[in-house]
């Protein structure tokens, strides 16, 4: 039995084919407050959105931070939401990533400094400016198995993805160069 199609080209195995499951969008402040506020804002503006707010798990008196303060707040983007957000976050670094940026999974993480790089934003002087950190979680389809309730079972080592596929897959999809 083979695996053609019409044109006799060997067809593409559609389970292999990586995919976004998320884009999680990260802004830590370091301080509750008006600080907070602006930043949770600016965030929800940018990705249509309400943040989650994040809090400290220790004191650290250097900084300044007391256990259980806000100090961060994140938003997790799926779908077509997510695709888009990465897109514009992309051009906003002008389409380059590091890449020691990758994990052992194929997952991927970058920063920008400051949100009004990303297109379509305006700034705001009463907002003021921020930086974020996007990290991006790239799956293949039938990962679910490892995540539902009943009968859960492990990924089989073949089917992981890669660091290598998970470059190309974004270098196909969002014409990205890798420094």
């Amino acid at each position: 039995m083979s695996a053609t199609s019409g044109g006799g080209k060997l067809k593409e195995n559609p389970t292999l084919k990586p995919k976004i499951e998320k884009v999680v969008v990260n802004v830590s402040v370091g301080k509750s407050g008006d600080p907070l506020e602006k930043a949770m804002r600016i965030l929800e503006e940018l990705t249509g959105q309400k943040p989650c707010v994040r809090i400290a798990k220790k004191t650290i008196r250097d900084f300044g931070i007391r256990k259980m303060e806000p100090i961060a707040c994140l938003v997790t983007l799926r779908g077509g939401r997510a695709k888009e957000f990465l897109r514009r976050t992309l051009q906003a670094v002008d389409n380059r990533i590091p890449k020691t940026s990758f994990d052992k999974h194929g997952n991927f993480s970058f920063g920008i400094k400051e949100h009004i790089d990303i297109s379509g934003t305006r700034y705001s002087p009463e907002l003021g400016i921020i930086g974020m950190d996007i990290s991006t979680i790239l799956e293949r389809p039938g990962y679910r198995v490892k995540r539902r309730r009943r009968a859960k079972s492990g990924i089989g080592s073949k089917h992981l993805l890669t660091p290598n596929e998970a470059e190309s897959f974004i270098r196909d999809e969002f014409s990205v160069e890798f420094t």
